[in-house]
């Protein structure tokens, strides 16, 4: 099992009604694209977070991995919003930063730094905004609510399905690597190379027998996968919390 499949179902949120959490992130994660606002969503970052660490209580040191990984991308991003390039000939906007090389000159314009910070947090806030529902809520409960809303049926299944071989995915290429390298399959460069291409192949083939199935399990059933969901109760409580949350970053965001 996955480290955060493991907390999604057990944290200190996972009794909560996943409508609840649901509402609660998306609401949250709306809010932050729509208004577009940067202190709106740096607001909703720090309420994540702390719903997170300590409301969940997800240890902060795999939160902050998790934030790692779309880090790398948001920079990516980031870079290449901020450094612009255009000919020495022409008329540099205003700039903060500018380095002129042959024919051309490289600079950071005051309005790419305006819009790499908005970018930036609002990429945070909504990223914060979606591991709160990974790490509180398990997909099978996240499904239920589809179902629930009338989401239609082969959607859900399709999310159902593609998150299940991800961990039979996994389950293999760790199985089958494991018997790479007992047999020596990663000494050598070329033998990597070679190994790998078997590795990809096997998992192919493996795949689409798990897939055929999976099918005819699915078909012998009458066609739909039936999951046992736990009951959760709703409670007054969260409600009012989420809507004092919701209307005081819309009275914010539009005061100020």
């Amino acid at each position: 099992m996955l480290l955060i499949d493991k907390f999604a179902y057990m944290n200190k949120l996972a009794s909560v009604h996943p409508l609840e959490k649901m509402l609660f992130s998306f609401g949250l994660l709306l809010l932050s694209l729509i208004m577009r606002d940067e202190r709106i969503s740096l607001i909703t970052f720090i309420v994540m977070s702390a719903f997170i660490i300590i409301g969940a209580k997800i240890p902060m040191k795999y939160y902050l991995k998790l934030l790692l990984l779309p880090g790398f991308f948001l920079l990516s991003s980031l870079l290449s919003i901020l450094i612009s390039i255009t000919p020495a000939t022409n008329e540099l906007p205003a700039h903060i930063w500018a380095f002129s090389f042959n024919n051309w000159t490289i600079f950071v314009g005051n309005a790419s730094l305006v819009t790499a910070k908005q970018l930036f947090f609002i990429v945070l806030g909504s990223v914060s905004c979606l591991y709160f529902l990974i790490l509180t809520t398990s997909v099978q409960s996240i499904c239920h609510v589809l179902r629930q809303c009338r989401i239609p049926a082969l959607f859900v299944e399709l999310v159902e399905l593609t998150y299940r071989f991800i961990f039979i995915f996994l389950d293999s290429m760790q199985k089958i690597h494991l018997a790479q390298q007992a047999r020596l399959g990663y000494h050598s460069p070329a033998q990597w190379l070679r190994s790998i291409s078997m590795l990809i192949a096997a998992l192919f083939a493996e795949m689409f027998q798990r897939s055929r199935e999976l099918n005819n399990a699915m078909q012998a059933r009458g066609g739909e996968t039936v999951y046992w969901q736990e009951n959760a109760t709703y409670s007054m409580k969260n409600w009012l919390g989420i809507a004092a949350i919701l209307l005081f970053l819309i009275v914010y965001g539009g005061v100020f």
